[in-house]
């Protein structure tokens, strides 16, 4: 997968375009079409919401998120979220995208975006998403690519200059500096009640909890940087500059029109016109510059910024001059400055360094150190410190970090305390902690790091955002009574604030009197893992013993929708992000009911017709349909597509076609429980732990909704219906009937009935008349020993009718199969 050479079998498409063409949407609709997949993002937040967005479609149990440091991996993940830095290019999926491929201009991260388009390519299929000023570019680099022209889905205007004061609702104003950010936001609140703030530097987690409050309506403006410039979905109708000029790492420099265009753009979602403009304290956008942005026509780009991947680690040299390789081709430039490179130009002269720097593995290791990223973005110096004391502590002993050392750096970030700005640089701070936990080669006990400074960080990320409504949103537009507490309030012993109970019972520590706030509280449900929530036969859902939520009737069973259980108590932003985790968690239990049934890519375009249409009909059956339903298709697969068929589970029964674990006992909990929703009925007495029930009162349709076949009297559950129906198929399948009916209880003229449904005879009666046939032709003759095993005649086919005898009237009355 991580070589051109690879990708030359697979198709190539670059889709190219301006902002709101639905790119990203379509990239994730045709990955889910793939068995597996990775998308390769540019920014941590972008990274979670798409994860969330995919997660919503497919379940949390077949989707990794892979950032720097923040790492989810289910047992068997299908699909892959990832930074562009950080996918696993060892891992081979069917379908991989980069979103955002101009960025192989960017002069510091440039070089990873480049070596993803020269290099990453899925099995199947590569998707490279970006702007229309990649066009040349990528057709020179790729010259097999497919190329798509995104056309936007919206109209984007100049509206000119405005004040403050006079920004419709639903604005984002954009400025380039954290300070700035923060002088617009005060000035806002003063104006309009309130406003949500986004920084690049915020966490996921903080990040996500302003977007939510902004986009619930609880807000109607948002101060930014150009962090919403890459792809983050805000309902937004205006963007107003605050400035026209960034420090983008080296120097302060106006923006090029076409990254004006990418933050403009945010403005007008969907079909939704939108407009864009400057506040009053700057000069008008020049009249070709305003073209340029609504006309979406830039100058192409010319280069990309490269760097060497074949790296020499034979010693610290070596491996700066192969960083320092002038590339060959001229379409790219050598990255001019990185801050690894720069560490290991500062470390490798170091005697302590240089001393135990003797082997390729310690050369490796130096420079594994040095990608160690500098969050704080502070003295350089600093950071190399850092590092040399990691690395020498790497090379040193057991060749682990000092855990009294980690807990000396650790320790001190852990508070809450303070103001925005020391709470925005211990969350810096504790994000190097966090990468550096991801390494479990370097720890002793990684896991318990990873969760110390996964907490940490989460606690500091609540408490800023506390401190940034406190600072930012007047309290009359808070609804703070509908929180659980603030952090800056404790409610008394008997207030009848509904979530001061369940903030007591969850022991969190938002207060003096250990209760939690809204925000922390619905972090601890969007952070748990679907095996946390606790979901009843009715569809109720609980969380930690509390009730949160309930499932309830969609347009079939596998689309049910969910209501929060006191959706009034919620704040917007927290009402959204708590619907969305359950919508999720939705989505695994009918993922379960299915038995992992991976609906969605067997349904894809790129499936023949055969298999699309089988898939659809057994996700529709819930992972079961029957051999009727199934036959015309099932004939028509090839080789290949019965394969993967029953690489996925699906088996061709007696009666019916299933996916082997939709029969499982979960599985047809779950399907019981998805069925009485649709239904709106509950599921009759014993389903699904009785294998047999009384058919009265069933009819056909019903009873394969809860699971059940109906066979003459009884009610049996498919799983037993196909044990005995392979064991009836099988030639020596005698004694498992005889076990399997007396286990189930089947006896006499029922069990007679059931193995006649099923396209046997009784136990015993074959072999009988045989050997009374034989006793009339050779009296002498002992009887048939083997006879007495059970139907040896008849378990492999079905009986063949006769034009005489009982038998053939036995095969005539018996009821055909759908």
């Amino acid at each position: 997968m991580n070589s051109s050479a690879s990708g030359r079998s697979s198709v190539v498409v670059a889709e190219l375009g301006p902002t709101n063409t639905g790119k990203t949407h379509r990239a994730i609709e045709r990955m889910l079409e793939h068995d597996t997949g990775m998308m390769g993002l540019p920014l941590r937040l972008l990274a979670r919401e798409v994860y969330d967005r995919v997660t919503a479609r497919v379940g949390e149990g077949r989707v990794a998120l892979m950032t720097g440091e923040e790492k989810r991996l289910p047992p068997r993940p299908d699909y892959w979220i990832c930074t562009v830095e950080a996918m696993p290019l060892d891992r081979a999926v069917d379908f991989l995208a980069v979103d955002e491929i101009q960025l192989a201009a960017h002069r510091e991260r440039g070089h990873v975006f480049t070596d993803r388009l020269l290099h990453a390519r899925g099995r199947k299929e590569t998707w490279f998403l970006g702007a229309e000023t990649m066009r040349p570019m990528v057709q020179s680099l790729i010259p097999h690519v497919s190329l798509k022209r995104a056309t936007r889905l919206s109209q984007l205007r100049y509206a000119g200059r405005r004040s403050l004061k006079s920004l419709p609702p639903r604005s984002a104003v954009v400025a380039f500096s954290a300070d700035r950010v923060y002088e617009l936001a005060e000035a806002l609140r003063r104006l309009r009640g309130g406003v949500a703030v986004v920084l690049g530097a915020l966490s996921p987690r903080t990040r996500n909890a302003q977007v939510a409050m902004y986009q619930s309506g609880e807000v109607q403006y948002l101060v930014a940087t150009d962090a919403i410039g890459m792809g983050l979905n805000l309902d937004l109708g205006h963007v107003a500059f605050a400035s026209l000029s960034k420090f983008d790492g080296a120097e302060q420099r106006e923006l090029f029109p076409d990254e004006l265009a990418q933050i403009a753009g945010r403005a007008g979602r969907h079909l939704n016109d939108g407009t864009f403009g400057t506040l009053n304290t700057l000069e008008e956008l020049p009249p070709r510059v305003v073209t340029a942005i609504e006309t979406h026509r830039f100058p192409a780009v010319r280069s990309l910024i490269w760097r060497n991947a074949e790296l020499d680690f034979a010693s610290p040299e070596a491996l700066l001059d192969s960083l320092s390789r002038a590339p060959r081709h001229n379409a790219f430039v050598r990255v001019e400055r990185a801050d690894d490179f720069d560490a290991l130009k500062d470390l490798s002269h170091l005697p302590a360094v240089r001393d135990v720097v003797t082997d390729r593995a310690g050369v490796e290791l130096l420079w594994q150190v040095c990608q160690i990223p500098d969050f704080r973005k502070g003295l350089f110096g600093q950071h190399v410190s850092l590092l040399r004391e990691t690395f020498l502590q790497l090379t040193a002993g057991d060749g682990v970090l000092d855990a009294t050392w980690l807990s000396k750096q650790v320790s001190p970030l852990d508070d809450v305390s303070g103001d925005i700005h020391t709470l925005m640089d211990r969350l810096a701070a504790i994000r190097i902690w966090t990468y550096i936990s991801h390494r479990s080669s370097w720890l002793r006990d990684a896991e318990q790091w990873q969760e110390r400074t996964r907490h940490i960080e989460d606690a500091l990320g609540d408490a800023l955002h506390e401190r940034l409504v406190e600072r930012f949103v007047q309290r009359a537009a808070r609804r703070s009574a509908r929180r659980f507490v603030r952090a800056s309030a404790t409610p008394a012993a008997s207030s009848d604030n509904p979530f001061a109970k369940l903030g007591a019972l969850l022991g969190e520590t938002g207060s003096a009197e250990g209760l939690m706030t809204e925000e922390q509280f619905v972090q601890r449900v969007v952070d748990a893992t679907h095996e946390v929530f606790e979901v009843d036969a009715s569809g109720n859902i609980s969380f930690e013993s509390q009730p949160l939520g309930r499932l309830v009737r969609g347009t079939d069973r596998r689309s049910p929708q969910v209501a929060l259980a006191e959706p009034e108590v919620w704040t917007g932003g927290a009402r959204r992000r708590l619907e969305r985790r359950l919508h999720a968690l939705a989505r695994d239990l009918v993922t379960e009911a299915m038995g992992g049934f991976p609906a969605e890519s067997l349904t894809g375009a790129g499936r023949s017709p055969p298999t699309r249409g089988l898939a659809y009909r057994l996700a529709e059956g819930v992972g079961l349909i029957t051999v009727g339903e199934a036959r015309e298709q099932w004939a028509l697969l090839d080789e290949e597509s019965r394969e993967r068929l029953k690489a996925v589970g699906v088996r061709e029964g007696r009666r019916f076609v299933y996916v082997a674990g939709a029969l499982a006992p979960q599985a047809l909990e779950r399907r019981c429980m998805l069925t009485a929703l649709f239904l709106q009925k509950p599921a009759p007495r014993g389903v699904p732990r009785e294998p047999v029930l009384d058919a009265a009162g069933w009819n056909v349709r019903e009873a394969r909704a809860f699971g059940y076949e109906l066979l003459g009297p009884v009610a049996l559950r498919i799983d037993l219906v196909e044990r005995l129906g392979e064991a009836l198929r099988h030639p020596r399948g005698a004694a498992e009937v005889q076990a399997l009916t007396r286990e189930l209880r089947l006896e006499g003229g029922t069990r007679a009935l059931v193995l006649r449904e099923l396209g046997g005879a009784p136990p015993g009666t074959a072999s009988k008349r045989r050997r009374r046939r034989r006793r009339e032709k050779t009296p002498s003759m002992a009887p048939d020993k083997a006879g007495t095993h059970g139907p040896s005649t008849h378990t492999g086919t079905r009986p063949v009718p006769r034009r005489d005898g009982p038998e053939s009237r036995g095969a005539q009355g018996t009821p055909k199969s759908d």
